[in-house]
């Protein structure tokens, strides 16, 4: 669930990256022509401007007319650069920027572009290494640090990502990507308890914006740490900004569902349902809920829509539970048996398959059917357990 605050990063780290563009514009505008004719220096302000107001066409035609005039303009060529990643054609865009660079070592502006450029195409290595050199002169730039920070962060290099994530945050006290960017690594690390820090450190900054997408990230830490009352909270706060909001009413059903209140829960994973219908995930959960509260044959409709869609193990799971649960053992042990087939591994189904026999008396066959998982080299301590008390006569209970 963590992917939508990514949403707010990327957005304004795109702001960020258009900044850049105008902070060269500003060069540009105000440095003398020392260089080439009045026709270069207009045609820069020109396609600067348009690339300002993202008339890309008539900034790449701008552009390339310096290019005529002048073959390796560093202007003309982090412009076209900048015009072909914005279109998100980052190969070519990083063709334009080797070209800068190839003529004009170190210029900032092709480095950002390029680095932003690798980091799209996901080659976080290749970005690091491209952000780090504008870092040797300039170790106290912001915009760069958080970048290099969420790099790391994508390539799970905590230590690093973690240290200028802080560094930032010496600088600038509340800076909303490191804090966001902190929140995420916690987070992706299951440091639950660290990330909601963050997140909430964010949320009290500026308690008067507040981004729908933070409300329902803390709202995931609380899920995650089982403490699904105060989730609620900022679920509920999250759908009083748009009650349509699929992470918000994931949120409320879930947290439902921990406090074991699956009335509740049923009214949320429906809402998603409304603007979802072919929710196959969705399905099977509000099959589950309930299931959960005896309603079988309303349970039974949902984990059909959801096998009609594709196969699905957990609604398989779930019509083979609700026949244990009607008394039709010999029915969901044979339903349990084929999901072994195709997943060895879950002690869950082993557990289930043992208790239906044991409702058929069939003690023999529960054990056995415990002693073949192990038989796989598996530890699981639940199988351990009740094969010790069925081995032992120990109650189960």
């Amino acid at each position: 669930m963590n992917d939508d605050v990514n949403l707010l990063d990327e957005k304004n780290l795109n702001s960020q990256a258009l900044s850049d563009s105008l902070i060269q514009e500003e060069i540009i505008l105000s440095s003398p022509d020392d260089s080439s004719s009045g026709e270069i220096s207009e045609l820069s302000k020109k396609g600067y401007s348009y690339l300002k107001d993202n008339r890309l066409s008539d900034a790449i035609s701008a552009f390339s007319q310096i290019l005529v005039l002048e073959e390796n303009n560093n202007y003309a060529l982090v412009g076209l650069g900048d015009s072909e990643r914005k279109q998100g054609h980052y190969k070519a865009a990083i063709e334009y920027y080797s070209r800068c660079l190839a003529c004009h070592p170190g210029n900032n502006y092709a480095l950002f572009g390029m680095a932003d450029c690798y980091k799209a195409l996901n080659q976080y290595h290749k970005a690091i290494e491209i952000w780090e050199q504008y870092l040797v002169h300039d170790d106290r730039n912001i915009t760069v640090l958080t970048r290099v920070a969420d790099a790391y962060r994508k390539i799970r290099d905590f230590k690093k990502s973690k240290q200028l994530y802080l560094q930032v945050l010496d600088m600038e006290e509340n800076n909303a990507y490191a804090l966001i960017g902190l929140g995420h690594l916690h987070y992706d690390f299951k440091e639950y308890k660290d990330a909601l820090y963050y997140w909430t450190r964010m949320l009290d900054s500026n308690p008067q914006n507040v981004d729908i997408r933070v409300l329902t990230s803390i709202g995931n830490c609380h899920r995650k740490l089982k403490t699904f009352d105060k989730g609620l909270i900022y679920f509920e706060k999250a759908l009083q900004m748009d009650s349509r909001n699929f992470y918000a009413l994931f949120g409320m059903a879930d947290c439902y569902r921990g406090l074991n209140q699956q009335f509740r829960s049923v009214e949320y994973w429906n809402r998603i349902l409304e603007m979802d219908p072919n929710n196959k995930v969705i399905l099977t959960r509000t099959g589950d809920a309930y299931r959960n509260t005896g309603d079988y044959k309303t349970a039974t409709e949902y984990y059909n829509r959801a096998m009609d869609i594709d196969f699905d193990i957990y609604a398989a799971l779930g019509l083979a539970l609700i026949c244990k649960g009607e008394g039709k053992y010999e029915e969901a042990i044979e339903r349990l048996t084929r999901l072994i087939r195709n997943d060895e591994k879950n002690y869950r189904l082993y557990i289930d398959v043992a208790d239906c026999y044991l409702k058929l008396n069939r003690k023999q066959d529960a054990i056995q059917t415990l002693q073949s998982y192990q038989k796989f080299g598996l530890r699981s301590q639940a199988i351990t357990e009740m094969l010790d008390k069925l081995e032992n006569d120990k109650p189960l209970f």
